[in-house]
């Protein structure tokens, strides 16, 4: 196969079912930062949420930004150091979330455990992505 041969194959189109998977966690990782900025909003202004509510819409922001970016990658190993970042984002995303004071609103309460939940989750599934495609 010469190098022209080489280059045509790389760029195939991928088939639905992986399109369909990427858009899936790509469409989930926006919901999380938006989820992360409307629940942001909700917070009482003590000083304590304004610094964290800042840390936390940066971090969920960037784990969606760096899954983007995983899937432009030129190289596997720059799509695993993106994943990677997007492990760790969304890893830091549940720090945030356990600071954040919420009072006595069980509302809130309610909404930062689900949010927490799924900072956990996209953490799991971008050690998967990770393992599988080489630590």
């Amino acid at each position: 196969m010469t190098n022209d041969q080489a280059s045509i194959t790389r760029q195939l189109p991928r088939t639905n079912v992986q399109t369909k998977r990427e858009f899936d966690l790509e469409q989930r990782t926006l919901t999380f930062a938006r989820r992360a900025r409307d629940f942001v909003m909700r917070l009482s202004r003590t000083t304590a949420n304004l610094e964290y509510g800042k840390q936390l819409i940066r971090s969920t922001g960037s784990t969606g930004a760096n899954y983007i970016e995983a899937n432009e990658a030129l190289s596997k190993k720059d799509f695993v150091n993106r994943i990677r970042i997007c492990r760790k984002e969304a890893k830091e995303s549940g720090y945030w979330y356990q600071l954040i004071l919420v009072g006595d609103n069980p509302a809130l309460e309610a909404e930062r455990q689900a949010l927490l939940q799924e900072a956990r989750e996209l953490t799991l599934i971008f050690n998967a992505i990770v393992s599988k495609n080489g630590s």
